[in-house]
């Protein structure tokens, strides 16, 4: 995933934009960049590897080099960002949210064009680069955007950091957030407002889908209006949001809760104590413990000090041990006792299957899985929420192979239909590959309703495979 953060101001903005990009650390663990524009000194960028270290660390010598009322800033788990272009339309930088399907497409386009590509992701093409060449087959930003839009399969916001501001630009089905916050003397654009509160800003609008707007230290004003149709990840609020952000309106730890009260509504489990796998996991578990009267505690604590966020390495072992040394189990709680543990999802499961190990190892009497949302069965094409290298990674896709022997014309409409028998069956297959007592996945009506959006706003093509480019 990517998250970023712009600020214009009457006074220097670099401190807002370091540290309102700071906040967005929980959603990248691979690249992160800042970028300022100065009158005197122009455009100044700054771009850093976090695969060594963290964003703070990595940036606080740059930051005492640059000053600028207005910038941008971004993290991503892909490429390096922003990128800074000259183009007819005057010096720009630009810092996207986005998921390109489609990108070797595009790429063959602007080579028979004979355009040339001068920045590089993982061997490829640049991704944010490449959709700045778009932008810069506009007449204007406008119709640069929209070309964005029209040209590109998946999923695209984006700052475009100007001398005369910023323009901040909402994917065109609003499937992930930009918001702008306002406080005495600037205007801010961020993905997520938890940044917002400690840099004193408060929540001035939601952008709606395809939304455009430029904003200035003295306001911001509508480009281009709003789509009518939404289809926003529902997974901002099951997993990778923060607690205190909203969406839509929306608050992501509210929304959690009620996930959890939903699971516990359609349960009649007796167990000794009810937990969250840390962190997404425990507001789930918060919801489940007041519905139930089962008491919260704590059979996992998450060590901090030297793991402070989800650093992630690219090798599947090493995540597996990093994933493994965060996790410290506490045996006085879990020995001979039963529990309920609530998570966000299951995705390869792999971790999962080591939290259930180390369980059993300290002796607990039964682990019994509620899980926040329904089994993940399509795989992702429109934002880069998931590590999973293929569909075959996914625990849902490893258990109808068991059952199938192949998971080729295999219709997925039964196994997502939570009604249907190879649906059940297919939960069962997960459960004895984990080494569960029992195992529920969320209902998506409850989930729909917990996040309180019709279901026609919410992407939910992951567990029924119903969304659309």
């Amino acid at each position: 995933m990517s998250g970023f953060f712009g600020s214009v101001s009457k006074t220097d903005c670099v401190g807002d934009v370091f540290y309102g990009t700071d906040y967005h650390s929980h959603l990248g663990t691979k690249r992160a960049g800042l970028a300022y524009f100065n009158k005197q000194k122009g455009f100044q960028r700054a771009i850093h590897s976090l695969e060594d270290g963290y964003f703070r660390n990595k940036f606080e010598n740059d930051i005492k080099n640059f000053s600028g009322n207005s910038g941008i800033g971004v993290i991503s788990d892909t490429e390096a960002q922003p990128i800074v272009v000259n183009s007819h339309m005057g010096r720009f930088a630009v810092a996207t949210v986005s998921k390109i399907v489609n990108a070797e497409e595009i790429e063959r386009y602007f080579l028979e064009k004979h355009h040339t590509f001068s920045e590089t992701s993982q061997g490829t093409v640049n991704p944010t680069e490449m959709i700045a060449m778009l932008i810069a087959e506009g007449k204007d930003f406008i119709s640069g955007i929209e070309n964005v839009s029209e040209r590109i399969k998946g999923s695209c916001s984006m700052l475009i950091l100007t001398e005369n501001g910023i323009i901040a630009s909402r994917d065109k089905l609003g499937r992930t957030p930009v918001i702008i916050g306002k406080k005495d003397g600037a205007y801010a654009v961020t993905f997520e407002t938890c940044a917002f509160s400690n840099l004193d800003y408060e929540i001035e609008k939601y952008l709606g889908p395809g939304e455009v707007v430029m904003v200035t230290a003295d306001g911001y004003e509508q480009l281009r209006k709003p789509n009518e149709k939404m289809q926003i990840c529902s997974f901002l609020w099951v997993y990778y949001g923060y607690p205190p952000s909203y969406y839509e309106g929306i608050n992501v730890d509210e929304c959690r809760y009620k996930c959890g009260a939903a699971l516990a509504k359609r349960d009649n489990l007796k167990a000794d104590f009810v937990a969250g796998i840390p962190d997404s996991g425990v507001g789930h578990a918060m919801g489940y413990s007041h519905a139930t009267g089962i008491p919260l505690k704590r059979p996992y604590s998450k060590y901090t000090p030297t793991w402070p966020r989800s650093f992630m390495p690219q090798s599947q072992n090493m995540r597996e041990l990093v994933a493994k040394m965060k996790l410290i189990p506490n045996k006085a709680i879990i020995e001979g006792h039963s529990g309920v543990f609530l998570d966000d999802s299951i995705v390869r499961g792999t971790q999962l299957k080591d939290n259930v190990s180390d369980l059993h190892h300290a002796g607990i009497k039964e682990v019994n899985m509620r899980i926040a949302c329904p089994p993940l069965t399509y795989p992702c094409e429109f934002v880069n929420f998931s590590r999973s290298r293929s569909s075959l990674d996914l625990a849902t896709h490893k258990a109808i192979k068991k059952l199938e022997g192949s998971t080729d014309n295999v219709d997925f409409k039964e196994y997502s239909d939570c009604n249907s028998e190879k649906y059940k069956a297919m939960v069962e297959e997960i459960r004895k590959t984990l080494g569960l007592t029992t195992l529920t996945f969320q209902r998506l009506d409850d989930l729909v309703e917990a996040i309180g959006l019709s279901k026609e706003k919410l992407c939910t093509h992951c567990w029924d495979g119903s969304s659309y480019f």
